[in-house]
């Protein structure tokens, strides 16, 4: 398969995987009741990439998917596909980039803020970047406010299960990338309870890393969904809710400090509101 045809088979699924995550979160919204609120419904905008230079053959764009409604009190779902030219500084820093500093970088990125404090807040992305070489990225990691056991595992063993798929070095691997990757130094503080991380990987079979790719999305839309209805109903008071803004906070001061993510989209000119679609409605720091 050609590359152009690779580009392409990957943006539709990224497609295709935002429209089921949208489908299944607004099934959530409709299943759970509530005295006064609505039923959320995702709105799309897309976005088309700003290039202030104009010199760099800089393109591209995405649609973020957003909803605020009485399971989340927010949730975004973006995709995009970008391409043009990393400048020297940040070049130096992708594989492959500093011999030739263009590139094509495609992915899907979620990040869920519940309303009820006892549901976690959950992160997950999948990305395929292209320099002069090429590799896949994601995965997913769960932030409790309130912890519970059956949570942690059954988000963990839907992982391990699919990382098993391809390789049995893949979750001991990713988890542990994820423990250390998804950790506030300044804090001394892990921001949740883990999942996995993955970046670089290039097997020499693109087929099967897209493949394992696909099954990491795929772990996530069986799994989280399982844990939200588990809780979505459960009363909560004052304090939950102040356990739940401090919790947020975290992930704001982790968010703006140390993701790769936030610091990819903002170094290649990336749309501000789609970067910063992780950041929760409301915060407190204490």
């Amino acid at each position: 398969m050609n590359l152009e045809l690779r580009k392409i088979q990957l943006e539709d699924w990224f497609t295709s995987l935002r429209d089921q995550i949208c489908t299944v979160f607004e099934t959530l919204e409709t299943e759970c009741l509530h005295p006064y609120l609505l039923p959320g419904q995702f709105q799309r905008k897309a976005w088309t990439r700003h290039d202030p230079t104009q010199e760099n053959g800089n393109g591209g764009g995405g649609v973020i998917s957003l909803m605020n409604g009485r399971v989340f009190e927010k949730v975004g779902v973006n995709i995009s596909t970008v391409w043009g030219q990393f400048d020297q500084k940040f070049a130096a820093e992708i594989p492959g980039a500093a011999e030739d500093p263009r590139f094509w970088a495609a992915g899907i990125s979620l990040v869920a803020h519940p309303l009820n404090p006892y549901v976690p807040i959950v992160h997950f992305n999948t990305r395929h970047i292209i320099t002069s070489k090429g590799w896949f990225g994601g995965g997913s990691d769960l932030t409790p406010t309130i912890e519970f056991i059956e949570d942690k595992e059954d988000f963990h063993n839907a992982f391990r299960a699919g990382c098993n798929k391809f390789d049995e070095n893949y979750y001991p691997k990713f988890k542990l990338w994820c423990d250390e990757y998804f950790y506030i130094k300044h804090r001394r503080e892990p921001r949740g309870v883990g999942g996995i991380f993955y970046d670089y990987l290039d097997s020499g079979d693109f087929q099967k890393d897209f493949d394992f790719t696909k099954e990491v999305g795929q772990n996530f839309l069986d799994i989280y969904p399982k844990v939200v209805r588990r809780h979505y109903q459960k009363p909560w008071g004052t304090e939950e809710k102040q356990q739940q803004l401090t919790k947020r906070g975290r992930y704001v001061e982790f968010n703006l400090v140390y993701d790769r993510g936030t610091r990819f989209g903002l170094e290649t000119n990336g749309n501000v509101d789609a970067i910063l679609m992780s950041l929760p409605p409301v915060a407190t720091w204490s």
